[in-house]
């Protein structure tokens, strides 16, 4: 899937991580949000699908029993753990392209995450539900339908789209709750505002989303049109409105 591109580079991973959070008009940490939502006092064993380099798990600060990391991409591997050894008496990384069965003993995590991933591989949804301990949760991050609205205004982006959509802000819940009990939902509004001196990042930001809409939309192009929109309004702003949802047994 080419829009998984992106994330074999890590390094790059990290750096726009660090401009979406420098440009966002909200600068409360949404990891922060989602964890004030959780009781961590019988929270001892994490799963994470998609767990990316640990981003979540450099948030955390309990010690933990075990930390399991599952990700596609192996270059994830090293920086994944070191995130996780400095939180938990024993981790794991395994590469496995999801969704698939895991061997593992049902009820073993007291919490799943799915963070900026879910849309992914939707169809995990049953496995999480027989790996969640009955007093467990599962947190699951996710975009909008609408993140790229203000660039659809000369493309359209059909392919990514369609990707969110298979779990998003507008319809995790209804997927949610195919499986789980309870299903509740933060919603965290935002937006990336770029003025005329953030010309590099925002190349920057487009250069990440290359391979996602490569198939539609020139990158350069499009880079063209959103300097051109910024140029005439003096500020451009992209949706990146989120929702937390929290599932429960």
């Amino acid at each position: 899937m080419d829009v998984l591109n992106a994330y074999s580079d890590v390094g790059a991973h990290r750096k726009i991580g660090f401009l979406i959070r420098h440009h966002s008009e909200n600068k409360e940490d949404i990891r922060e949000i989602a964890k004030k939502a959780l009781d961590w006092r019988n929270i001892h064993r994490i799963l994470n699908l998609g767990c990316g380099y640990g981003w979540f798990e450099e948030a955390l600060e309990n010690r933990f029993d075990l930390l399991v990391g599952i990700d596609l991409r192996d270059e994830n591997r090293e920086d994944y753990l070191r995130a996780a050894r400095a939180i938990s008496a024993a981790c794991s990384f395994v590469r496995l392209e999801l969704p698939s069965p895991f061997d593992m003993p049902s009820g073993s995590f007291d919490l799943i995450v799915s963070i900026y991933s879910l849309y992914f591989f939707p169809g995990i949804l049953p496995e999480a539900k027989r790996l969640l301990a009955p007093e467990g949760a599962f947190l699951c991050i996710t975009h909008s339908e609408r993140m790229l609205e203000e660039a659809e205004e000369f493309f359209q982006f059909r392919k990514l789209t369609k990707i969110i959509e298979r779990f998003s802000a507008e319809n995790g819940e209804s997927h949610l709750k195919s499986y789980f009990r309870s299903v509740t939902h933060i919603d965290y509004h935002n937006s990336l505002v770029f003025e005329a001196s953030d010309r590099e990042d925002l190349h920057n930001y487009i250069f990440f989303k290359k391979d996602a809409i490569a198939s539609e939309v020139n990158s350069d192009l499009l880079e063209e049109k959103l300097l051109w929109e910024m140029g005439r309004k003096g500020i451009l702003r992209l949706n990146k409105n989120d929702r937390i949802f929290i599932a429960k047994q």
